[in-house]
């Protein structure tokens, strides 16, 4: 499949300094705040919109994932908890493997399930090394994934792990602190990762300021993931100004 989106967002993020990505979540805000968000994401910055949840407790997602899609004019990446959240209302997805964890139920089984799906409909896949990083209090991937994420003073590991999702052939490296993480990835491990492959880094989980978000770039993030922090603060300005710190750093 080609690899449109990604090629994209690559280049933009070297032209600019970094990317932006909002995760939106339709089990944790209502419609209007989503399809708010969705709509002025382009205006405000953001590269693009990437849709899950852990949960998928409304079994209207693919309707949401469609009415985003519908007032976007941004790419919509698929962010998915499961196969069960695949579907044709995107433009590409984060076909991810949890390699900081050892169940092989997010290693290769859920990606086996989904694959077909991803053929079938389309999407652009996007092969991610996902990595679990320690953030203080149990985050619901940790929990959902029952993996044990990798100790965040220990820079070496994650790099480690990155490299073989690199060796593997995967596109992108995702370092995650988790939804509502009590603290962000260490800028340290980011640096070291980043400094040890060749592909893309991207960082979220944890982010709730424009210093954050422009951290994770210097220490040589590719792309930032901000969602739940806007979750409380829908306004175009705060979108704006993180945004804009990604952007110049």
């Amino acid at each position: 499949m080609a690899d449109r989106v990604y090629a994209s967002l690559v280049a933009s993020a070297r032209q600019r300094g970094g990317g932006f990505f909002l995760l939106l979540d339709p089990d944790r805000v209502t419609e209007r705040v989503y399809l708010a968000l969705a709509e002025g994401a382009a205006e405000c910055g953001v590269d693009a919109l990437l849709v899950g949840t852990s949960f998928m407790l409304d079994t209207r997602f693919p309707q949401a994932v469609k009415a985003i899609k519908e007032v976007a004019t941004i790419p919509v990446i698929l962010f998915p908890g499961s196969h069960a959240q695949l579907t044709p209302h995107a433009d590409a997805i984060l076909f991810t493997s949890l390699l900081s964890g050892r169940n092989a139920q997010y290693l290769i089984d859920e990606q086996v399930k989904g694959a077909p799906l991803v053929k079938r409909f389309g999407l652009e896949p996007i092969p991610t090394g996902y990595l679990l990083v320690e953030s203080g209090p149990l985050t619901s991937v940790q929990y959902l994934s029952a993996s044990m994420p990798m100790p965040r003073n220990k820079p070496d590991i994650a790099a480690a792990h990155a490299m073989a999702a690199e060796c593997l052939g995967m596109k992108l490296v995702y370092l995650e602190a988790g939804s509502g993480a009590g603290h962000p990835v260490p800028r340290e491990m980011v640096q070291m990762v980043a400094a040890h492959v060749d592909i893309p880094v991207m960082v979220g989980g944890g982010l709730r300021s424009a210093e954050d978000c422009a951290g994770m770039i210097a220490a040589g993030a590719s792309f930032v993931v901000v969602g739940n922090h806007l979750e409380e603060d829908v306004s175009d300005t705060r979108l704006k100004e993180l945004t804009a710190a990604v952007h110049q750093s």
